[in-house]
């Protein structure tokens, strides 16, 4: 084996779409009416078959865009935007997106389907959902990106259906936090690790990914426009932080850093599930999933961020030998590995 012993990719894709099926069947319910279908939430077990949502739909055609992407050569703005549409659409149009899509990835791919129209007419500017960043794992795990072209792409694949900063902040904050985990990162520095890349790219606007995206929402600058999507990511750090000086796992992650129905709470509380069990990673799924807000997606967040820690040996055998798209999971995980 070459590459990372660990193999982080692996862990981090299968982690995504475990955590996705552990949080369908709780996603839309309360805390109490979760543990009175499912039980304890600490025993919650996977359901048979483990069927996955959009989350790990749009995750893989993300990846299959990714890497169209690279086998054509150095990836850049118009070479990943092409592949990546057109795998949207091909999910938008697939028998197989029956699992409650998000509207604005649905209406934003409608719109990405009319061949003459520029991809900023598809993006929706309003729309801060969670849709952009629950897919954006692939960006921080695909090896030998410098961090501008590693920022743009996970901006840009986010743009396509999701333009508000905030979901682009927030897909550009969750591409880095995998990147970080799989590296090396310690889970007890990575909140700072965060916090500080925010900082510093608050003011960037990627012109050379982006265009003129800017112009279609109401911002007077384009450094405007990007500085409102990173500070509601940095407010997000800032809950996060503080449900870690006391945290209180037996609590709903959802009460301390939102219901992840938008980018900043998903990313907040995906990360506030994977640091209260750092190196319980089943544990952190389940927690995840016994959540009052959007289960699936905080989950599958959880999961990329314990799977990019601790490599494929993360996952009990027993689950990852069922998840659904295995094989293509298993497919990009190696290709990122470098297996």
């Amino acid at each position: 084996m070459s590459g990372d012993d660990r193999r982080p990719a692996t862990g981090a894709l299968i982690g995504l779409a475990l955590g996705d099926a552990l949080g369908f069947p709780t996603e839309f319910n309360d805390v109490p009416s979760i543990l009175k279908k499912m039980g304890p939430w600490r025993e919650m077990g996977l359901l048979w078959p483990a069927i996955v949502t959009d989350d790990t739909q749009m995750t893989l055609a993300l990846g299959r865009g990714l890497r169209t992407a690279m086998e054509r050569g150095p990836l850049a703005p118009l070479r990943l935007a092409r592949p990546v549409r057109e795998e949207y659409v091909e999910w938008w149009r697939s028998p197989e997106n029956n699992r409650a899509p998000g509207r604005t990835c649905m209406v934003a791919c409608e719109r990405l389907s009319h061949e003459g129209r520029v991809w900023q007419d598809a993006s929706q500017t309003g729309s801060k959902g969670c849709g952009a960043n629950m897919r954006v794992a692939p960006i921080g795990l695909v090896p030998a990106l410098d961090e501008e072209t590693r920022a743009g792409a996970a901006q840009l694949q986010s743009a396509l259906t999701h333009g508000h900063p905030t979901a682009l902040a927030a897909s550009d904050l969750t591409a880095h936090a995998v990147l970080l985990l799989a590296r090396g990162a310690r889970p007890d520095e990575l909140v700072g690790l965060l916090r500080g890349y925010a900082t510093a790219n608050r003011s960037v606007y990627h012109h050379r990914w982006l265009d003129d995206l800017w112009t279609y929402a109401q911002d007077p600058l384009p450094t405007s426009f990007i500085e409102r999507g990173w500070d509601d990511c940095l407010a997000a750090l800032d809950r996060l932080e503080a449900a870690l000086r006391d945290p209180d796992p037996e609590a709903d992650p959802c009460l301390a850093t939102g219901a992840g129905w938008i980018a900043e709470e998903a990313l907040a509380t995906g990360l506030l599930c994977f640091l209260l069990f750092p190196d319980e990673p089943v544990t952190a799924l389940r927690r995840a999933a016994c959540t009052s807000g959007d289960s699936d997606s905080i989950a599958c967040l959880a999961g990329a961020f314990a799977g990019a820690h601790l490599g494929a040996a993360a996952w009990p055998a027993e689950w990852a030998g069922r998840i659904e798209y295995r094989e293509e999971l298993l497919e990009f995980g190696a290709l990122w590995d470098g297996v």
